[in-house]
């Protein structure tokens, strides 16, 4: 069924082929794979210098309409050249890396030539130059002086890009999208003024360099000017739908995630998942506390949580209770000492963010700083917001969030991404694997008997499985099926048991990140490739999850072939 719809998919993003009697011969397959890395990280110096691959650290993205276009004819000509090749002939590695960067190629020539975000989505261009600088700054890939200098080039680059934005957003955006660009604009403008100078006259030996504080000065005013054209410009013409429609969104998660599942069917599975769930959610409060609503007992323990300037220091508190369990089990091979840094989420982040990680590439040598990142509440908001903000890292939800951002979620997988055998595999991974796997670990380790057996910590686990199954069926509800914002927060509220304010956060996220169903979708298959994987190899529970960390962030169906091959 897979390679049907994506024959489907190629008519729709590929150029004609050429004939059989004009084909060339195909490039090697290792330099095919070295040009279009080469020419993606030119397009792409942010992601360059996140991926530990350093000589673009002066340049910040070009967004304008002729670069975008220009890489469109990129992305042509590479899917023409990709026709040459023969899978059946290349090696069994070559051909699974072929078909993760085929569908990255196609994914990302659908979202540039067919669905053109650009046009629409003032989120691309908001957040864009403060990631760009921090990418820099956070972590000490070389000396102080030098990164300095990268950070300037990258400052100059800022009012450039705005600019593309205002010319390039002639599509009335979605409401929910100018929102949360606005959002990101305004924390880029602190960032600029505050965080990114001090950061620069400490880097520099204590005195700002006059050619630097021009650049901040001028990225600051830019994000500032940015800012108020989407308040007052943008956001009253903001009337566009942010719906996919069902064509759209199912090419868009066979592109992304390999997943080729009728809709019908697709959505069927989330909410039986969600069913499942609820009702166990609904079993383990009655244990708690039976004289009480589910509602009224995940109250209980989320009364237990962190004042504002407390938040910080008490998820690095608990941390080392994950990593300890996660080893002293024996559930996975943790090949480093090194711990993550707890922060704060940098402003221009924060758009429907809780709790991230951020790690160093997989060619990064020097620097090795990954951040566990925090979002904290916002001084705007009113009482009731932070109040429900702080909610969510009560005393129980907050042991499961570390599990998936880091033992043994997200940042055990940074750990082996350096010991990858090829390129591919150390700068492509989709959502379903990366996402799945993290999720799948915060029901893994509770079965394993994290938390001790107490159902508090079960009902943690269950509710965040619960925002995810809601995140499956809003997701496809949605760009698929007409649901507003309203109603998938209504959702969140009543089946995740979420704090209003974070049930919004969840449903707006939805509007612009379509395919988050991939937390659920990845759990539920990594689980059946997990007994699929014992019986047909043995071995144990750790032996399945280093094997499959070992493979990377590739499509499931490309890391299941990779596993049981």
């Amino acid at each position: 069924m897979r390679r049907v719809l994506f024959a489907v998919v190629l008519l729709a993003c590929t150029p004609a082929a050429k004939s059989p009697e004009s084909r060339p011969e195909p490039p090697p397959f290792s330099k095919f794979v070295d040009d279009h890395f080469k020419a993606r990280l030119a397009y792409k110096p942010t992601q360059a210098t996140h991926a530990g691959l350093h000589e673009h650290d002066d340049k910040l993205e070009d967004l304008s309409k002729a670069a975008i276009e220009s890489r469109i004819e990129q992305l042509k000509d590479e899917l023409e050249t990709l026709a040459l090749f023969d899978k059946s002939k290349l090696p069994f590695d070559d051909a699974i890396d072929l078909e993760a960067l085929e569908g990255d190629i196609r994914a990302e020539f659908f979202d540039l030539a067919i669905e053109q975000t650009w046009e629409k989505n003032p989120m691309i261009y908001a957040g864009l130059p403060g990631r760009a600088v921090n990418s820099i700054m956070k972590r000490a890939f070389a000396p102080g002086p030098a990164r300095v200098k990268s950070v300037k080039g990258r400052l100059a680059g800022v009012p450039a890009l705005y600019a593309a934005a205002r010319a390039n957003l002639i599509v009335p955006p979605a409401r929910e999208h100018t929102e949360l660009a606005i959002r990101m604009a305004k924390g880029s403008v602190k960032f600029f003024e505050g965080q990114v100078v001090e950061w620069a006259k400490k880097e520099a030996g204590g005195e700002l360099p006059a050619d630097f504080a021009d650049a901040s000065t001028r990225a600051a005013a830019a994000a500032r000017e940015f800012a108020a054209w989407l308040e007052k410009d943008l956001l009253p013409k903001s009337t566009g739908a942010f719906a996919l429609g069902a064509d759209r969104f199912g090419k868009k998660l066979l592109l992304e995630e390999m997943i080729d599942m009728p809709l019908d069917k697709l959505l069927a599975r989330g909410e039986q998942q969600l069913d499942k769930d609820y009702k166990d959610f609904v079993a383990t409060a009655a244990k708690i506390d039976p004289a009480h609503t589910p509602a009224e007992v995940m109250k209980t323990l989320s009364d237990d949580h962190p004042k504002e300037d407390e938040l910080i220091a008490y998820v690095a508190s608990s941390l080392e209770d994950a990593r300890k369990f996660v080893v002293d089990k024996g559930l996975v091979t943790l090949p480093s000492e090194v711990r993550p840094i707890v922060a704060e989420t940098p402003g221009f982040a924060r758009a429907a963010t809780f709790a991230s990680m951020d790690t160093p590439g997989a060619f990064e040598t020097v620097a090795s700083e990954a951040y566990y990142y925090v979002t904290p509440t916002e001084k705007e908001w009113d009482d009731k917001h932070k109040e429900e903000h702080l909610r969510m890292f009560n005393r129980w939800v907050t042991p499961i969030i570390n599990v998936h951002e880091a033992f043994p979620g997200h940042y055990l997988q940074f750990l082996w991404r350096k010991q990858l055998p090829t390129k591919t595999r150390k700068l492509l991974g989709v959502g379903s694997n990366g996402e799945g796997w993290a999720h799948y670990t915060e029901q893994m380790v509770v079965d394993e008997g994290f938390g001790g057996g107490d159902p508090r910590m079960r009902l943690a686990q269950l509710q965040e499985a619960l925002v995810r199954d809601c995140r499956y069926v809003a997701a496809i509800k949605l760009h698929t099926a007409g649901w507003t914002v309203d109603q998938a927060t209504k959702l969140f509220e009543e089946k995740s048991f979420s704090e209003p304010a974070n049930a919004r956060e969840e449903a707006r996220r939805g509007t612009y990140n379509p395919t988050y169903l991939y937390y659920t979708y990845g759990k539920i298959e990594i689980q059946a490739l997990a007994a699929e994987y014992k019986a047909k190899k043995g071995g144990t529970l750790r032996d399945f999850h280093d094997a499959f960390v070992r493979q990377g962030t590739l499509a499931l169906p490309l890391a299941r072939r990779l596993l049981l091959r």
